[in-house]
């Protein structure tokens, strides 16, 4: 009897042990947030700075004076740019770090290395970024982007929808949108860009996203290179949708914040209208979608976000276009969240890094 219970009692302790052991464990790919105590938050802050010795010490003894720990970082210094630029990941106790704390320590470390960026923030804690979206006829990326807000898969909250398109209202995407009860504003922009309006539909966003939004304006053919000229490009399309601006640097200037596009294609290939036949019709072997800021030089902003994909011979114009809008969908949405998960930082004039 003396022997069982001694068998029962190892036995008991080995199980409670292995019981430990496994919920401590994190296995490849498991969120953060699983493997942790649930006490614990998880944080984001990236710096980007002159380049001297000690930043990256300095920033490691901020976080773990305070109790936190480091679980991911990564480092870029140009060569011979002295430029710094760090983006790290780390869990903290918010009751041992408040939220106001965290601010003060890392603008002491912003202050000490006269950075030109430096931002910190706490997924858990802190607003989710808010966000209007900006469409015309095409939907694919609207859609896509609203599935994926809906999903949970978006960290943003859509504040509203606007396009210069008008969707009736049993349309699927007024439906899904009244289901949430985000606002669609229709703007015709058939006389001018009606940019007033805009400006004061999205003052109080943290960025915009523009998913195919194209913004026509109407041409004098006499003011451009001739009438001869004109009309060969008009074989390709209209004139209005070849010549296309999206927004103007009036505009840029007075909202002041990022705005990011989705363009279809490797930049700066086939610009105007009617990309995917001219690709199509020039036989191309690839194809892809870039997610870029947008600047007042036309698809010509820092890149975010590439992606590619092959085609053939065998593709006709519906599977090559089908294609073309399955890749710029997953462009535009890992852009999003690439951005909302701070890992892009203005890099050079018109370059971005992207951890």
């Amino acid at each position: 009897m003396t022997l069982l219970r001694r068998l029962s009692s190892s036995l008991q302790q080995v199980v409670k042990f292995t019981n430990r052991s496994f919920k401590s464990l994190k296995f490849p790919g498991e969120p953060i947030e699983s493997s942790v105590s649930s006490t614990l938050t998880h944080g984001i802050h990236v710096f980007h700075c002159p380049d001297e010795v000690g930043i990256v010490a300095k920033l490691s003894e901020c976080i773990a004076s305070r109790g936190g720990n480091i679980l991911a970082a990564d480092v870029f210094v140009p060569e011979k740019k002295n430029v710094f630029y760090s983006r790290s990941e780390f869990i903290f106790d918010p009751i041992k770090w408040p939220r106001e704390q965290m601010d003060e320590d890392f603008f002491k470390l912003s202050k000490m290395f006269n950075a030109m960026r430096s931002v910190v923030r706490v997924p858990d804690i802190d607003p989710k970024y808010k966000v209007a979206v900006l469409a015309s006829k095409q939907e694919h990326c609207l859609v896509d982007f609203l599935y994926g807000w809906q999903e949970g898969k978006l960290p943003v909250e859509i504040t509203c929808v606007i396009s210069n398109h008008d969707r009736g209202p049993n349309s699927h995407v007024i439906r899904l949108l009244e289901r949430h009860g985000i606002p669609y504003h229709y703007l015709c922009a058939k006389e001018n860009k009606r940019e007033e309006e805009l400006l004061e539909l999205v003052q109080n966003t943290d960025f915009l996203v523009l998913a195919r939004y194209m913004q026509p304006v109407p041409l004098q053919k006499e003011a451009y290179l001739g009438y001869k000229l004109l009309e060969s490009l008009s074989s390709k399309g209209s004139l209005t949708s070849y010549f296309n601006m999206i927004l103007s640097g009036k505009f840029l200037r007075s909202y002041g914040k990022d705005v990011i596009n989705i363009h279809h294609g490797l930049l700066p290939s086939f610009k105007g209208g009617k990309p995917a036949k001219q690709a199509f019709d020039a036989g191309v072997k690839l194809i892809g979608a870039t997610s870029h800021f947008v600047t007042e030089e036309l698809d010509a902003g820092p890149i975010i976000e590439q992606m590619v994909e092959r085609v053939s011979h065998r593709d006709n114009l519906r599977t090559f276009v089908q294609k073309s809008e399955d890749v710029e969908k997953q462009c535009l949405a890992k852009a999003i969240k690439s951005y909302c998960e701070l890992r892009v930082l203005p890099y050079e004039m018109n370059k971005t890094v992207v951890f």
